[in-house]
């Protein structure tokens, strides 16, 4: 299990005024976590694991539904079919603990500015998904209510455009608004005229969440707003030197690096593998999933996701996957969650032709099914995410353990030792 005490402890303050480091022909941007599906205690918090999967099921719900819009469902993946809507509500009134918890890691935030003179938002970088979206000034929903708010008219640079943002949540509510141009600015990385929606009803699923809205990092093919998201309008734009950007998510010294790589945090070559980028995902093809040595699933693709906390893999996969896991067993079969003897986790990688990427016994575990069980919950879930029937999602758990490079120079996604 992860040291709680290794944990960002970064406060809102400092990530707002960290002056972004010039290095390269990139630059860096400090990330702050939050929200893990592990108590304080160590046993596994199973009511915040169902809703994340609810929240990343919806999600690519939305994701499918954008893609038919805008490309057709011809560029769907073998098997991949738009899902009902997962109810949430009840899971949030549930939760027994808020999602504002400083010593956790369900998404990875850093600080932005909108508009001219720029007004500041905490974000969560997400490449699993297209748009940018904040809350508006006019939106009066509680849920709004605590959160950093934009108004138009306080830019001078703002321009409404027709059209409507929307994308359904399981509570029966929306993340909804019109569409705006403004000038966005991530780190001194300044894009004019991009296209975000400043959304005036927000689901009652984001209350409590630290962040005040979303910025995807995928590709166009995907996005709700039908117009290129920010780092493609940085490229487009020359904003950047390279069409290239890098994640390191881990316990210390987090970083998304927009416009290359940040060679201080990885050694070695980056071994990067194509993506088909019509999908709108950073999607990789031939994946290899192993426990020890032995290869338990093969020829499998895969979607690496940043705003996906653990890794999902089609019901039927990851069952063949934790026959291979000593001990291991069913702990949750309605939702996929296996469990592992505590005192030995299995050890687990992913190879796309190359090196097996390992991920670490404390990223796979969880957390204990109680106190004392020694039963620890696995950190790859069995569940029908509909991105199609061969198609597994790998999120923080796998991206923890890896420095991670997106490029649309090489329509591919790479992978590098962490130093």
């Amino acid at each position: 299990m992860f040291c709680k005490a290794s944990l960002i402890t970064v406060a809102l303050a400092l990530i707002a005024a960290a002056s972004p480091i010039q290095e390269k022909s990139g630059i860096r941007i400090p990330l702050q976590k939050r929200s893990s599906l592990t108590n304080a205690d160590g046993t596994f918090n199973h009511e915040k694991a169902i809703l994340s999967t609810a929240k990343t099921i919806n999600k690519h719900r939305a994701n499918l539904i954008n893609l038919e819009k805008n490309v057709g469902r011809h560029a769907f993946n073998e098997g991949a079919e738009i899902k009902p809507v997962v109810p949430i509500a009840n899971l949030t009134k549930r939760q027994s603990e808020p999602l504002t918890d400083e010593e956790d890691d369900l998404e990875w935030a850093g600080t932005i500015s909108i508009g001219t003179p720029g007004q500041s938002f905490l974000i969560d970088f997400d490449t699993g998904s297209s748009d940018l979206w904040i809350p508006s000034s006019s939106c009066r929903s509680s849920t709004c209510s605590p959160k950093r708010k934009y108004t138009a008219s306080s830019s001078s640079t703002s321009s409404k455009k027709s059209g409507t943002f929307s994308i359904e949540y399981g509570d029966g509510s929306t993340v909804s608004g019109p569409v705006y141009t403004d000038t966005v600015d991530v780190a001194g990385v300044t894009v004019k005229n991009q296209y975000f929606s400043p959304v005036t009803t927000l689901s009652s699923s984001f209350a409590g969440d630290p962040i005040d809205g979303i910025l995807g990092l995928a590709y166009p093919a995907i996005s709700n707003l039908g117009e290129n998201p920010f780092f493609n309008a940085a490229i487009q734009q020359g904003a950047v030197e390279q069409g290239v950007f890098g994640f390191k998510l881990a316990s210390s010294g987090s970083e998304l690096y927009l416009g290359g790589t940040d060679s201080d945090l990885y050694t070695g070559s980056i071994e990067y593998h194509n993506v088909d980028q019509s999908s709108g995902f950073w999607q990789i093809t031939g994946a290899k999933a192993y426990v020890g040595n032995k290869a338990a699933v093969s020829n499998f693709e895969t979607i690496i996701d940043s705003g996906t906390t653990i890794m999902y893999g089609p019901p039927s996969a990851v069952r063949t996957f934790y026959r291979s896991v000593s001990g291991s067993a069913v702990y949750d079969s309605e939702n996929g969650y296996y469990s592992f003897p505590c005192n030995s986790p299995p050890t687990v990688s992913f190879s796309w032709g190359g090196k097996q990427w390992q991920i670490s016994a404390d990223n796979f575990n969880l957390g204990e099914t109680s106190s004392g069980s020694g039963k620890c919950v696995g950190a790859l879930a069995g569940q029908d995410i509909g991105l199609g029937s061969n198609v597994w999602l790998l999120g923080d758990s796998f991206m923890k353990n890896v420095y991670t490079a997106f490029s649309f120079d090489k329509n591919a996604v790479g992978f590098a030792q962490l130093a």
